[in-house]
């Protein structure tokens, strides 16, 4: 859905490498070569972020590219570092999912072994086209900071908070979020909330750093009253379902959160966001559970700290997706759902988490689940010292907070009631 972006579809499968026969008679691969095997991959996966004027380092557009840089995207697939992608295959199924195969690994591996051979080059496929504007078009309503922002050439990264002023006179339908970086070197990614008590502008006052916004860690700073979705490296903006949109009533504030890594020299950027609108009410609305734990707290020292919740819906819902959220200390975070039946069905799973890529993934299908449901979602922390992402040495005990060195336990679900009624604010339907 729109309002929680996605990625990219997924990659095409990749013709197999062709057998021939070795001097004794042994079947032998054939070495894969850039026009027949790589170029698919590369175009499909990685050359939407690897192309001139976009947030990778480095372009990946043809073969010169592609091969110099053989090395670094066999290491970074092979790690499973690219393209981002944490959700576990096969732990729900989610819609445009963006991640390379084992055989498609391999043939990477291979090509880099063999030299990076181009192959037939009057055989390569072309680059895709892309949309150099907006996704969908030119949207509805153009939001951006009132004025730039000035980022540091060096230190740790920077998450600033923008509050953007609507005016709105009355209720307003988003069915449809993008995001334009301003400046795409050191945006790494944006998620847009909703604040509709006035408590972004209070922290902005009190910080007053001469800047606009304000600095914060893993949240806002406050308990969001909402959210419209998000944006990172390679997340295809896309609407919401037929028939559904997020409300955002007349006051509420809308604070852009954008993540920034530093790139040695001083940068400013004005990220924009473009929003899409319901030209009337939409039949349903979408609310988000806030599937969390304030009370968390992990012992210092402990390598596998688990929790869980378990949250029980009240309601027939339909749910569109899944939104893990820790810090530095998380390792692990799962959900599923266990019906009345006594089924259970898998929501996502991410084994490997790292606060670098913060995602939202949109189900392949919308999930319905009966009144009675329990939602189960289970985490993994490493509060030791072996941590090397550990902002604490020694380690000390760590709670819920917004701080650096401080943790969450959260999962926010998309969902629309089955039936009549306004989804409730940080409660479960």
């Amino acid at each position: 859905m729109r309002a929680l972006a996605r990625y990219a579809p997924p990659a095409l499968a990749v013709a197999a490498c062709s057998v021939a026969l070795g001097p004794a008679g042994a079947p032998s691969r054939k070495a894969p070569t850039y026009a027949s095997n790589v170029a698919p991959i590369l175009n499909r996966q990685c050359v939407e972020c690897h192309r001139p004027g976009q947030v990778a380092p480095f372009s990946l557009i043809g073969y010169e590219n592609a091969r110099k840089w053989s090395g670094a995207i066999v290491q970074m697939a092979s790690a499973r570092q690219m393209p981002p992608w944490k959700a576990v295959h096969g732990f729900g199924e989610f819609a445009d999912e963006r991640r390379l195969t084992d055989e498609q690994i391999q043939t990477l591996s291979d090509w880099d072994a063999a030299g990076a051979p181009r192959g037939d080059a009057a055989r390569e496929p072309k680059p895709p086209t892309m949309r150099s504007g907006w996704t969908l078009g030119e949207p509805d309503l153009l939001l951006q900071p009132d004025r730039a922002y000035h980022l540091a050439a060096e230190g740790d990264d920077v998450y600033r908070n923008f509050i953007l002023s609507t005016d709105f006179k009355e209720p307003v339908w988003v069915t449809g979020l993008d995001v334009r970086p301003g400046n795409p070197k050191v945006v790494h990614h944006v998620i847009v909330f909703l604040d509709g008590m006035g408590a972004a502008q209070r922290l902005e006052e009190a910080q007053n750093d001469g800047e606009p916004g304000y600095t914060s860690f893993g949240g806002v700073g406050f308990l969001p009253t909402g959210a419209l979705g998000g944006w990172a490296p390679g997340l295809r903006a896309r609407l919401a379902p037929e028939g559904t949109g997020l409300l955002v009533k007349p006051g509420v504030k809308l604070v852009l959160q954008v993540h920034y890594h530093k790139s040695g020299k001083p940068e400013v950027d004005r990220t924009q966001i473009g929003l899409y609108l319901a030209r009337k009410p939409p039949e349903k609305q979408i609310g988000l559970m806030w599937l969390m734990k304030p009370g968390l707290k992990i012992p210092a020292g402990e390598q596998a700290f688990e929790t869980e919740i378990d949250r029980r819906i009240g309601r027939d819902v339909t749910v569109y997706g899944a939104m893990p959220h820790m810090h530095l200390l998380g390792r692990m975070m799962q959900a599923e759902a266990g019906l009345p039946d006594g089924k259970r069905v898998p929501l996502i799973k991410v084994e490997d988490w790292d606060f670098r890529w913060q995602m939202a993934y949109g189900f392949r299908k919308p999930l319905r689940l009966p009144a009675g449901t329990h939602i189960r979602v289970s985490a993994r922390y490493d509060n030791s010292a072996s941590n090397p992402r550990n902002p604490n040495h020694p380690p000390k005990d760590v709670a819920w907070g917004e701080q650096t060195t401080d943790e969450m336990f959260l999962m926010i679900v998309p969902y629309t009631l089955d039936g009549p009624g306004e989804p409730p604010s940080f409660r479960m339907p």
